[in-house]
Order: C-alpha cells, then structure tokens, then sequence
C-alpha cells in the first residue's frame, strides 16, 4: 500500500457487521538482547495488563518451529530468521508468570516427529535454562501425536465452515485456559503472511493430518508434514476424526489453506497474539522458499484478537489487509483474514484496529 492508500483503509469500516476489535499494541525492539520482559510487559499493560487476562489460569503457548531444525538460512541462528526466538519466548514466559499465571506450557507439534518437545528444542539451538529460569514449572508438550495423553480432543468450527466441520487435536488444547500464538512476522509460500493466525495451522497433529497418518486411525509415530492432506486434499485423514465437508471442492491449496486455518481459529480460538518482527526474513516462511531474504523490521506486535493483530501485522508489512485474491501477498492464494471474519472470528478492517504506541503510519517496513 502507500501511504495514502494506507490512510484510507484506516477511515474505512468493513460491509459486514462483525465483533468490534480490540486494540493492537506495536513497539519498535532492534535487538533480542534488549530488556525484551520489560518492553513486552509495557505492551500487555497498554492493553489493560496481563493480569486480567492470565492470573490464577492456565496458559497455553504456541511456539512457531516450522521444517527441520537442520535447515538454516546463510548459517543463521533459527530464532533470528524463521522460528520462534528463544529469549522472547523466555521473556514472555517471565512477564505471565509475574502476571500470575498459575500453570505455563509452550507446545509445537514438531515437524515430522514425535519425539520429546525437548529435544527438539535443544537440537534447534535453544537454552533450557535460560527458558526454565523465566518461570518455574514450565511444561514442553509436543502435540504431532498424544504422546502419553488419553485422547485426542474434538473442536468444533464456529461458523460456517468450508473444508472440515471440526478438528480432533491433542487435549492440551482443550484443558487451558489462555491460548497463546508465539509467531513470526513472515511471508507464507501458499498463504501469503504468517503471522498469529498461519502459526496455529501447526497444532493439528500429523498423526491424524499428516500424509502417513493412519487410514483408520491416527498413526502415533508419524515421520511426514500435512501436504497430501491439508494443502492438496489428497487424502483423507484418518477415519476417526471429522471428514471434509465436500470431497469434489477445490483442491487447489490457496483455496483449502486460508479457510483451514480460518476454520482452526474459529474452533481453538486464540486469546493472546504475540508476533515478533524484530529480525525475520521475507519472500517466504523458511529455507525452502526461494527468494528469501533477511529482513530487519525491529517491531514486536501484540494483540487480544487474532484477526485484528494479523491485520495490523499485514499492514505493516506494507500490504493491504483487505486485499483479495491476485493483490499484495494474496497473489495466488484467499485472504484468510477475511475467511476468519467471515467466520465471525475479527475485524480485518484497519478502520476498527486501535494501534497503541507506534503509528501505524510511521512503522511500516515494507515486505513486497
């Protein structure tokens, strides 16, 4: 967008009646060794502090681990590229903690494996020590398979839903109380940005979703990602969990995926989205895209409602949040930021969003 095309998305309101949005906190950060606990915890507080929204609960963290720790851009340490960064995971964990959260799990359904979250961790460079020294107790669950749970945990979609009525996912879904996306401000291949809302597409399991789950039921061992299943409609998943809606629609995968991940947000909905744009790259999600390059924005984004958070993100990555199929970095793909308004999830309208401390006008680092 440019700069007036910018301003006249911020006077204009959307043509559908949808919730009102909360307010979106932007601040700018130019380095992980920052007092990144104290910078996140004056965000929360701009929001109305993060006591009300977390003390005496349970709090759920969505970390953002996309591919293989072994892949690497220029020999780059993950976390400045495309996985969630280690110290703001620590300094989130710290500043929740110190809110009051009663219980802090961090979850990834780690690519191709159902091993420990742990090890995976350690294998992608991070320090556990510094992560358990933020706050005491912290619980690392990998959710690509049950992994010692019971049973998997059903969630229904609200709304019309497009490809599946509901999703079955591993329970530590269902029993928190605070939902949390971790996510990196980033291009996606298929779906044009990742941001809060593309992050949680990783909570459904392979095992279930992947392209060797189980004909019949879910393959707890699972070794492959979500493509047949997910992006092309290949197959189905396995037989125990909901089926799609219509087997003959569309199996392009800028169709299926913006409405999957639409369909996720309205089922496991997220309380808490924290995008970090503080070194990232563009041009794609990860290592396997070409074109990519390593960007320095030097944001940090923070919101309460999924929709208006990504939207506020998609406009400082210099696009239109309302854009449709063809334009800005939907070009081959749906905005599924207006698939989760449809859905009654948020607002995608920048009219609606109330940016707190950086102008909306005066941080954007241009993407495209």
């Amino acid at each position: 967008m440019t700069r007036r095309e910018l301003l006249g998305a911020l006077a204009v309101a959307p043509a559908v009646r949808i919730p009102a949005a909360t307010p979106v906190a932007v601040r700018r950060c130019h380095s992980y060794e920052d007092d990144l606990a104290a910078l996140i915890a004056s965000m929360f507080d701009s929001l109305g502090g993060a006591a009300r929204l977390v003390s005496g609960k349970t709090v759920t963290i969505k970390l953002n681990l996309t591919g293989s720790p072994a892949q690497r851009i220029q020999g780059r340490p993950l976390g400045v590229t495309h996985y969630t960064h280690p110290r703001t995971a620590a300094a989130l964990a710290h500043v929740l903690h110190a809110a009051g959260a009663r219980r802090l799990r961090f979850v990834e359904s780690c690519w191709a494996t159902g091993g420990p979250l742990s090890e995976y961790l350690l294998e992608s460079g991070w320090n556990l020590r510094l992560l358990r020294a933020a706050a005491p107790d912290i619980e690392l669950i990998n959710t690509n398979a049950l992994a010692g749970a019971r049973q998997y945990a059903r969630f229904r979609v609200a709304g019309p839903a497009s490809i599946f009525p509901a999703y079955d996912l591993h329970p530590v879904y269902r029993d928190t109380d605070v939902f949390v996306s971790m996510a990196k401000l980033k291009n996606h291949e298929t779906t044009g940005i990742t941001l809060a809302m593309k992050n949680i597409f990783g909570i459904t399991p392979a095992s279930i979703y992947g392209d060797d789950a189980g004909a019949d039921a879910p393959n707890e061992s699972p070794e492959k990602g979500r493509v047949a299943v997910c992006h092309f409609g290949r197959r189905a998943p396995s037989k125990n969990a909901p089926q799609e809606l219509n087997p003959q629609s569309s199996r392009d995968p800028g169709h299926r995926m913006p409405r999957i991940v639409a369909e996720l947000c309205a089922a496991r909905p997220i309380d808490i989205s924290f995008i970090d744009g503080i070194e990232t790259i563009a041009g794609g999600e990860g290592p396997w895209n070409r074109g990519i390059r390593l960007v320095q924005p030097g944001l940090l984004i923070l919101g309460t409602n999924p929709v208006s958070t990504d939207a506020a993100a998609t406009a400082l990555m210099g696009y239109d949040p309302r854009a449709a199929r063809g334009n800005g970095p939907f070009k081959a793909c749906d905005n599924m930021l207006l698939e989760a308004e449809r859905l009654g999830v948020g607002s995608a309208a920048l009219s609606s969003i109330d940016i707190r401390g950086v102008k909306l006008t005066e941080a954007i680092y241009r993407f495209g």
